[in-house]
């Protein structure tokens, strides 16, 4: 089977599109060449974020955070490893709310860190509090459809 989807680039935020069974072949963005997925969750300013909340095909994972947070800063390395586990099916994001306090506002995000699993656009799972590179994992695929 020949299927595709939408990926967008972390780099450039183009939309690109490719075939699930290249997913795990390290596939590179066709506008910037730099490769779709870093193992990194990629920062998100709003126009960028509704880009990936939108085009992407995969469902995407945001980490709701400030740089003032403690609890914030003990789950970053946890969060960055758990990348490094769900990619290629899911795209890690990080959203500061502080330099972009309309997304905190337009999900009403009342406390960080706070993780908010999107497929298809839709929000499907919200989690307050820090975890551990595991714990995220699994409250993931625990909250993907089947």
């Amino acid at each position: 089977m020949n299927e595709s989807l939408h990926i967008v680039c972390p780099h450039c935020h183009t939309t690109n599109r490719v075939r699930t069974e290249q997913l795990r072949n390290a596939p590179d963005c066709g506008q910037c060449k730099k490769p779709l997925f870093t193992g990194q969750p990629v920062a998100l300013d709003a126009p960028a974020f509704d880009k990936h909340l939108l085009r992407n095909q995969i469902p995407l994972l945001v980490d709701f955070w400030a740089p003032w947070c403690g609890p914030c800063r003990t789950m970053a390395p946890a969060y960055t490893q758990a990348a490094g586990q769900l990619e290629p099916h899911i795209r890690l994001a990080k959203v500061d709310t502080e330099d972009v306090p309309g997304l905190g506002a337009r999900f009403n995000i009342r406390s960080i860190p706070t993780l908010a699993l999107f497929v298809g656009g839709r929000e499907v799972a919200r989690q307050a509090g820090a975890m551990g590179s595991s714990d995220i994992v699994r409250w993931v695929q625990t909250h993907l459809p089947r």
